[in-house]
């Protein structure tokens, strides 16, 4: 019985040691952090003069932007952000997030340069995996068609 006992604690021990091994795996080597989007290169941001670096210039340092403004003046942003997971197969969350504004006047030179934090305002999902679809919502027709089916 004890004999029994021994090779069951070392069946314990070793599915115990392999499960150890595979999660291990998950996050052994790595420290689960990564980055997505514009990454800020300090050397060409210093190029970027206020009043005479023009808009092409600016977009051969920096790039093409993460987007642009469409109101209030001309503006382009470069959002980039650093994310972690506690293991590879969890969700990730963000850690830090910065966003980079280039305002130009109206002669196309850059006019100010400002850099956002995650401080500075609500971290959000800037790229939305989901698509709106219309249809679920009753139109004019249905609304006609089922009021006639009630009398």
């Amino acid at each position: 019985m004890n004999s029994l006992r021994r090779e069951a604690g070392k069946g314990f021990s070793a599915a115990g040691l392999a499960l150890a091994l595979c999660l291990g795996g998950c996050s052994f080597g790595s420290d689960n952090s990564f980055d997505r989007g514009y990454q800020i290169d300090d050397q060409e941001l210093a190029k970027v003069k206020v009043g005479s670096t023009s808009k092409p210039e600016a977009l051969a340092l920096l790039g093409t932007p993460s987007t642009t403004s469409t109101v209030g003046g001309d503006a382009w942003y470069y959002v980039g952000q650093k994310l972690a997971r506690p293991a590879l197969f969890m969700n990730a969350s963000v850690v830090d997030q910065n966003v980079m504004a280039i305002y130009f006047d109206k002669n196309g030179k850059v006019n100010r340069i400002a850099n956002y934090g995650l401080k500075d305002g609500q971290v959000f999902d800037y790229v939305s995996r989901t698509t709106p679809t219309g249809g679920q919502e009753p139109d004019f027709l249905h609304n006609i068609f089922t009021g006639l089916l009630h009398f």
